[in-house]
């Protein structure tokens, strides 16, 4: 389905059939059981649509516009990147800042001279080693120390490496600054004044299980992840950190990237000159290109100015100051697997239908 707009409008997607035949295509090919999408702008959702099913098992239950998504490293955007931003305007952190001076204890460890720059570039020369259960086991207190006082990879500014313990981190960093949970200071500071009403970390409470998109299978359980975030970092932790946790839908996703659209003069929660920092290349020659948590899309070059946050679920959006438009696909990609590159194709075509 896909809602009919005046003439005028239909600039934002010139050919919404062909979005809509490319994303039936990968219900067919199982590249997901489901999918839900829009395009639209600083006024709102300008063309949507849901294909698939919640659960292939499950033909009585349709994928819909208002299916909850486990949005996985969407999360690095809507709560950490939006976080350091509320902070930074409030002259609270400065981008350039050292950690140790944001938090004196780590003041003569190694990760004390990475700066927030570097943690919103990914070139802090953090460790690439991911499993921090076997890292530092199953206390959360342990498992922040380990992250807070391991030896840096390499000196920091000398690459572009991804690691989800940039976005712990910062994290951990806004907990620090604001004596608040994470999950408590982004509900009240970011997502309720937004509108975005179902957006929260997870575990799901059970009446919204139902709504829920489900990943992948739970080699424990033998039942597909639903409700309970997939990243296990983010189940370690008790379901909040900065690295995944999240679960949204598309009309709250919505309402971020319009708020990010919207003139200087009607923003209120996140600083419009943020937004605009974020969205250009802060890595001058390192490769790949990086904005602050966000980078250029596949297939785009900076000037394009069309930039994009992926999750490990199935989950995109995208966003370009130049053309003053957003994209997002959802999907729950994982429930047939990790393999990664239809999932590729499919987004890459999506971002080319959905901009100019």
């Amino acid at each position: 389905m896909h809602h009919e707009l005046p003439a005028e409008r239909q600039i934002m997607a010139p050919e919404p059939d062909r979005i809509e035949r490319l994303l039936c295509e990968g219900v067919r090919d199982k590249v997901y059981p489901g999918a839900v999408w829009a395009v639209g702008d600083a006024d709102g959702i300008q063309l949507s649509g849901s294909h698939g099913l919640l659960d292939p098992t499950d033909p009585e239950h349709p994928m819909r516009l208002d299916t909850i998504f486990d949005v996985a490293s969407l999360t690095k955007v809507l709560a950490v990147w939006a976080a350091i931003g509320v902070l930074w305007e409030e002259n609270r952190l400065g981008l350039y800042d050292r950690l140790a001076t944001l938090m004196p204890h780590l003041d003569g460890h190694q990760l004390g001279e990475v700066t927030v720059h570097h943690l919103l570039t990914h070139t802090a020369g953090l460790p690439l080693r991911a499993n921090l259960k076997n890292l530092y086991g199953t206390d959360p207190l342990r498992i922040r120390d380990g992250v807070l006082h391991e030896p840096l990879n390499r000196p920091p500014g000398q690459a572009v490496e991804y690691t989800d313990r940039a976005a712990l981190i910062l994290g951990l960093l806004t907990e620090h600054l604001t004596k608040i949970p994470l999950d408590r200071f982004v509900h009240t500071r970011l997502w309720q004044p937004l509108g975005m009403a179902t957006t929260r970390f997870g575990p799901l409470p059970p009446d919204l299980i139902p709504r829920c998109a489900p990943t992948e299978e739970d080699p424990e359980t033998g039942q597909h992840l639903k409700g309970i975030a997939h990243d296990f970092s983010a189940r370690l932790l008790g379901g909040v950190c900065g690295i995944a946790g999240a679960f949204s839908t598309l009309t709250d996703l919505a309402l971020f990237l319009i708020h990010l659209l919207q003139p200087s003069a009607t923003r209120s929660v996140i600083d419009p000159c943020w937004t605009q920092d974020s969205l250009q290349v802060h890595t001058r020659d390192l490769q790949p290109a990086r904005g602050l948590f966000w980078h250029p899309a596949p297939g785009t070059s900076p000037d394009d100015d069309i930039y994009v946050h992926y999750g490990f679920t199935g989950t995109g959006m995208w966003i370009s100051l130049k053309q003053e438009r957003w994209a997002i696909l959802l999907t729950n990609k994982l429930y047939y697997g990790r393999d990664r590159q239809p999932l590729i194709d499919v987004r890459n075509a999506f971002r080319a239908l959905a901009f100019i």
